[in-house]
């Protein structure tokens, strides 16, 4: 019987992880370097998924009264007897995380806020029984904890009162235990990236500014706070004044090794649950990204492929980091790209890099008013990572991994159907043309579109690889045509034909075999598709259908040109 511990899957509470049997990722040396290298305002700015929620977990656990120190046992933190002594369970801690602060308008991203503060100050409910406040700050504290009634449900607040609350409750803490408090706050830039989207940005902006001033800037009661997002906002825009700020993101040195997992430990992860040998293809795919000077794995993607292989172990690896997030970053990227920029990406796309200039300070307002500051907030976000550092924040940014391209991939497809359905009229044409088997518009009008999409193509792969891409443009250009039943990849004769097309209106069958011409000979290309399409016998499941013409098409691509052939008959 398999007795191995779970894999925590979306698991980011510390102590439950520790005490319900769940393998982990030994990351409390991020206790230790943050302890060691003081700094009293510590923002740690890292893409989403690679465990700023689960660390930010830990540090609760660690410094809270109360703290188990059971939860840390075999942990790399005990061997820092010293500094357990001083630090461990010895302070009162404020713990939030924005992430859900995700509306559609400012008076609900308020109230969002004021539910997730006021569920923090419960937390702490004690002090309206403090025998160390005074009544009026016991009602300071109770406008935190005001619940509503009838058509307002949940915590009411004023604005004021949650400018003030995380200033308030550092001070009621510390006025309480007479020690002052830490401050935890995950995902801080959510609320602002949401706020952008939807339109109300100048008015979050402000709320934010003030709740993170009021408790950042000269808090007597504060011993040090903690916050992670996923950008570095500008400090003009929300850490106006501080001069204690200690800024840590992707390209800087400390901390490297405690976001994301190293080499050796996803190497550990594999021998213990059985899979060592799968470790070729988990680095292919979910490896890549660059932290300071080490290269690190996403976590969540190591995790919920190993989940996968347990239960399948022949699974094949997956994008899982697409379900995690919209991609709206590369959607706006491709929709402002100017002619270099597509070129650029086809770089990219090819497993080449690209020389950018990356400004790593930006406030939400400016991240889509260009396309270079696209270029720094793909960086940032993960969806680009540094090859090689240059002078003056000029970096060679590639694509990660595989996951990461394929993701760039069903983007970048996505967009040209976009801009496709954009001319309805040329998409009529082109669909027409295959109908009629006029094979010269169709060369013509598909050799257009080449010219106009991205190019997705890798020179590292092998022949089939590369006419996936010409195929998936040219099944996403045919299934404009909702009336027509179309078909890829499927069972026909004695193979899979490319792409099948029943007009069952006109009892016109379509056979379209794609094939990509390495050296540039588009008319051998040609013939070999037609020879493929007789070898096999492609049309037989069109006959069996009742389709009484047949058109088949060889087409040939090479980087943006084509040639398209036809033959034309009735099914016998």
């Amino acid at each position: 019987m398999d007795r191995k511990v779970k894999l925590p899957i979306g698991i980011e509470n510390f102590e439950k992880l520790r005490t319900e049997g769940f393998y982990y990722v030994d990351k409390t040396g991020l206790i230790t370097e943050l302890l060691n290298n003081w700094g009293e305002v510590n923002l740690f700015t890292r893409p989403r998924r690679f465990g700023k929620s689960l660390n930010m977990s830990m540090l609760k656990a660690f410094f809270s009264y109360g703290c188990n120190p059971k939860i840390f046992d075999g942990l790399a933190i005990v061997g820092e007897q010293e500094l357990c002594e001083k630090y461990m369970g010895k302070f009162p801690v404020v713990s939030v995380t924005l992430k859900g602060v995700e509306a559609k308008d400012y008076k609900g991203a308020r109230a969002m806020l004021a539910s997730i503060v006021g569920k923090e100050a419960l937390r702490h409910s004690f002090l309206m029984e403090s025998d160390k406040l005074t009544d009026k700050e016991k009602e300071l504290f109770s406008r935190l904890i005001t619940v509503g009634k009838g058509d307002e449900p949940g915590f009411v607040m004023s604005e004021d009162v949650i400018k003030d609350s995380f200033l308030t409750l550092t001070q009621l803490l510390r006025k309480h235990y007479g020690q002052k408090a830490i401050l935890l706050i995950d995902e801080y830039d959510v609320p602002l990236d949401k706020a952008q989207q939807f339109g109300y940005y100048e008015e979050m902006v402000s709320l934010v500014r003030n709740m993170l001033g009021q408790a950042l800037k000269s808090n007597d009661s504060l011993q040090f706070a903690v916050l992670t997002g996923c950008l570095r906002i500008a400090k003009e825009s929300i850490f106006t004044g501080l001069n204690n700020f200690n800024v840590l993101s992707i390209t800087n040195v400390r901390f490297e090794e405690h976001f994301g997992f190293s080499d050796q430990e996803v190497r550990d992860m594999l021998d213990y649950y059985g899979l060592a040998g799968k470790y070729g293809q988990i680095k292919e795919w979910y490896d890549g990204y660059r932290f300071g000077k080490i290269d690190v794995y996403c976590p969540w993607d190591v995790i919920n492929y190993l989940n996968l292989l347990r239960s399948e172990p022949e699974a094949f690896p997956r994008a899982f980091w697409i379900n995690t997030s919209g991609n709206y970053i590369i959607r706006q990227f491709l929709r402002m790209a100017t002619p270099r920029t597509k070129r650029e990406i086809e770089r990219l796309l090819a497993g080449e890099s690209v020389k950018k200039k990356v400004n790593q300070e930006l406030t939400y307002r400016e991240l889509y008013q260009s396309i270079d500051n696209l270029w720094s907030v793909l960086f940032t976000t993960g969806y680009l990572t540094c090859k090689e550092a240059g002078e003056e924040d000029v970096f060679s940014l590639v694509i990660p991994n595989l996951e990461i391209r394929k993701i760039f991939e069903e983007q970048v497809m996505e967009w040209f159907q976009e801009e496709a359905r954009k001319d309805a009229p040329m998409l009529d044409e082109f669909c027409q043309a295959f109908a009629r088997g006029d094979g010269e518009t169709v060369e013509r009008l598909f050799t257009a579109y080449l010219k106009k999409t991205i190019s997705i193509r890798d020179t590292s792969v092998r022949k089939a690889k590369k006419e996936n891409f010409y195929h998936g443009i040219l099944l996403g250009l045919l299934s404009h045509r909702g009336d027509w039943d179309v078909d890829s990849n499927i069972e026909s004769g004695d193979g899979y034909s490319d792409i099948q097309v029943e007009i069952e209106e006109e009892s016109i069958g379509l056979v379209i075999e794609v094939k990509y011409a390495d050296n540039g000979d588009l008319e051998a290309g040609c013939k070999e598709a037609f020879k493929q399409i007789e070898e096999t016998g492609y049309e037989e499941r069109l006959k069996e259908d009742g389709m009484t013409r047949i058109i088949r098409y060889g087409i040939a691509c090479w980087k943006k040109s084509c040639m398209v052939r036809v033959e034309k008959g009735d099914a016998c």
